[in-house]
């Protein structure tokens, strides 16, 4: 067998044993095993964080890709995610993933298409797509703050690990919500890191309304801490907190993070690890989510040679919280800090190899998606503000 037929063989066992085949395609068609190595790099990352850790953290990458799914029982839909929240609608000159997961979405949609969507906005949107090409979607959904894209191929620059590092002992604040960050957070925790998770009260992580074994296992052991930038004291604590950490991960766009009094390059230049997880980058205003990330990098399998569907559930996601964990465990040989920008969109298109194809599946190959045990109780929101901030000899006023 050759090395390229050996690596394709290699790929297409990866795919059907991490459970993504089975969300992908159409509910009355057959499972796919989609283009690209997604599973084969997810799994070569937890290869490196098994010996980083020196076989503590022992897991499966590519079982990673589908787990949500175990615990929501999504299911594939083909042009509509398993989650239900995000479509693939053609445009004037391709297609396009245009995601409703927030509770303004529709009403921004309807600011998109210029007129009144009622009470369904999809097929006012779907209308409006067909005359337009995705380049003016682009343009729209960025003004818009509407987490939409035409679907191509995007940059690959993703940062690469430098020397490994045990994280054990070490303390991580945790700005992260949904999954990409908290899949991070929770892979240092395994490692054996404090993981401090931070929230605003106004803006809890809204993963905490979905699934909650789930949530629990990603957020199993870590300790919540609520503070409210908006009040001098509790933003001096918040400076505070970072001060004293070793890692932050966090997930927003950097005028946010600006307006908490927090500098990631400040942080980065005294010695700290910054991991800041960005839909397209940290320069880009552009938003997004697991689901149209993925696809709007090109990562779509196309039964038919035209039409795209969905790859697995949000697989953005895990693929960059995996990233990010792999990241995190490496660090200047100089002991200098460093501030990783990790765009979603650049971890799924690097996995893109334009020389794969979809390929249809017998379900008797096909595993389905599977969950871990959590590890520990999510903690109740806040529940350990005060402990946190007397340890540090923080007494916000």
């Amino acid at each position: 067998m050759s090395e390229a037929a050996g690596a394709n063989s290699r790929r297409v066992r990866d795919w059907a044993e991490s459970g993504v085949p089975a969300l992908t395609g159409f509910p009355d068609g057959p499972a796919l095993i989609p283009p690209g190595s997604a599973a084969t790099v997810a799994r070569r990352h937890t290869d490196r964080i098994a010996a980083v850790t020196g076989g503590r953290v022992r897991l499966d990458g590519a079982r990673l890709l589908s787990e949500r799914a175990a615990f929501t029982a999504f299911e594939r839909g083909g042009t509509i995610s398993p989650g239900r929240h995000c479509r693939l609608l053609p445009t004037a000159d391709g297609w396009a993933a245009v995601s409703c997961a927030r509770p303004d979405d529709a009403a921004l949609l309807g600011a998109l298409v210029g007129g009144d969507i009622g009470d369904d906005p999809w097929p006012a949107v779907t209308d409006w797509l067909r005359t337009r090409p995705g380049a003016e979607l682009a343009e729209r959904a960025e003004l818009l703050g509407l987490a939409a894209g035409p679907i191509t191929a995007g940059p690959a620059a993703v940062p690469e690990p430098l020397n490994a590092r045990p994280v054990a002992g070490l303390r991580v604040v945790d700005f992260s919500a949904l999954w990409a960050g908290p899949l991070c957070a929770h892979l240092l925790g395994l490692a054996g890191a404090r993981v401090i998770k931070v929230e605003t009260p106004t803006r809890p992580d809204g993963a905490r309304r979905g699934d909650p074994e789930f949530y629990r296992l990603l957020h199993g052991g870590h300790e919540s801490v609520v503070l409210d930038p908006g009040d001098s004291g509790q933003r001096r604590a918040l400076r505070e907190l970072v001060d004293s950490a070793d890692i932050v991960i966090e997930a927003s766009r950097p005028r946010a993070l600006t307006g908490f009094g927090l500098d990631a390059e400040a942080f980065a230049d005294s010695g700290g690890t910054w991991i800041s997880i960005t839909a397209h980058g940290r320069q880009s205003n552009r938003i997004g989510f697991g689901d149209d990330i993925a696809a709007t990098a090109g990562l779509v399998a196309r039964p038919d040679g035209s039409t795209p569907v969905f790859v697995g559930d949000a697989i953005a996601d895990p693929m960059t919280g995996l990233t990010a964990a792999v990241l995190a465990m490496s660090a200047p040989a100089d002991g200098s800090g460093r501030l990783w920008d990790i765009a979603m969109s650049a971890v799924v298109a690097a996995t893109i190899d334009p020389g794969s194809v979809t390929v249809a599946a017998g379900e008797s190959v096909i595993v389905a998606p599977s969950r871990r045990e959590a590890i520990g109780t999510a903690p109740d929101s806040g529940r350990d503000t005060a402990a946190v901030l007397a340890e540090l000899g923080v007494r916000p006023r």
